[in-house]
């Protein structure tokens, strides 16, 4: 009978035993689903500060969204913000962006990078639209990388071919006007460039800024009585202003050449333009990989267009009595 009553008892711990086995599986399994199903529903917080309205950087805007939306679908949340071309709305934009945390911040255009650099250096950065970084971010020993929480897409082309494009296209000119908003770096770092390029081939070339909106059309006036060409960069309140522009410069007859297409099509005769949309969708890229991989800004290169192309204006070639070269593709109008 004993014998009996301590081979039950066994069975009955191994049975036990058996069952906490069971049990510890069974709540491994439970947390090793409950892991996964947190990872596959994470959603990333990201928010969009854009400098101005305008087609260039809306072209850049939507390529981003398109291309995180493309990699990471449902689990990103995209809040976009415009500044209206005012720096002191870009910081308080950005500053939102912090207090809320938000997993990346998307800057499009130098003053929104700027601002965000000034409100977080642990939040991941990817900016696009930027001329030149070691200008916008005032980095003296420029590598390809920024070294800090910051990587994105340049819309930087070649200033020196287009400064020769210009005696291409007027190849009389003699003197030429550098038009651009005092405010915005990259313009001023386009221009000290297009300068140097131009005085090489012997061309007198004078500056001429505004501060603001305000003084585009005085400075605008100023510059086609003083000029046979006008030059204008990637500039942002040059791109929010074509209209007035175009309309000082055409009652003159004075022809300018754009940074990019979209000042082109405003008021110009001829660019060697970039894609944005393409610029805006390889930092789109690049967001999803610091999101979805932990890729670190600070060691990613900054990203430039690849593709250039000539193009012009043919309508105002033509009321100019400017004959567009060979190799030029004609913008829709």
């Amino acid at each position: 009978m004993k014998m009996k009553k301590v081979m039950a008892l066994i069975m009955a711990i191994m049975m036990t035993g058996s069952l906490t086995a069971c049990g510890s599986l069974a709540q491994q399994a439970a947390e090793e689903t409950t892991a996964n199903a947190s990872v596959q529903e994470q959603v990333y917080q990201v928010g969009i500060c854009q400098l101005v309205q305008h087609e260039a950087l809306d072209a850049a805007t939507l390529g981003f969204t398109e291309a995180l939306k493309e990699v990471l679908g449902d689990q990103v949340v995209i809040e976009e913000q415009n500044a209206s071309n005012d720096q002191a709305t870009c910081a308080t934009i950005i500053n939102q962006f912090v207090a809320s945390d938000v997993d990346l911040i998307m800057a499009n255009a130098t003053p929104a990078l700027q601002a965000a650099i000034a409100a977080t250096d642990t939040i991941p950065i990817v900016a696009t639209s930027i001329t030149d970084y070691a200008t916008a971010l005032e980095i003296s020993d420029w590598t390809g990388t920024t070294g800090m929480n910051v990587t994105g897409t340049a819309d930087l082309a070649p200033l020196e071919e287009q400064a020769a494009m210009i005696l291409e296209l007027v190849p009389e000119a003699k003197k030429v006007a550098i038009l651009y908003c005092s405010a915005e770096p990259n313009s001023k770092y386009q221009s000290d460039i297009v300068t140097g390029e131009l005085q090489k081939l012997g061309i007198e070339v004078e500056e001429f800024t505004f501060a603001d909106s305000n003084d585009v059309m005085l400075v605008t006036e100023a510059a086609v009585a003083a000029a046979d060409v006008i030059y204008v960069p990637t500039d942002n309140t040059v791109a929010s202003n074509t209209e007035m522009i175009n309309s000082v410069a055409e009652d003159a007859g004075v022809p300018i050449i754009a940074g990019e297409e979209g000042i082109c099509k405003g008021c110009g005769i001829a660019t060697l333009s970039i894609d944005y949309y393409s610029i805006g969708y390889r930092a789109g890229e690049m967001a999803a990989d610091i999101l979805a991989n932990g890729a670190d800004p600070a060691t990613m290169e900054i990203d430039f267009a690849e593709e250039l192309t000539k193009k012009a204006m043919a309508s105002r070639c033509e009321a100019l009595g400017i004959a567009v070269p060979e190799g030029y593709e004609l913008i829709e109008e």
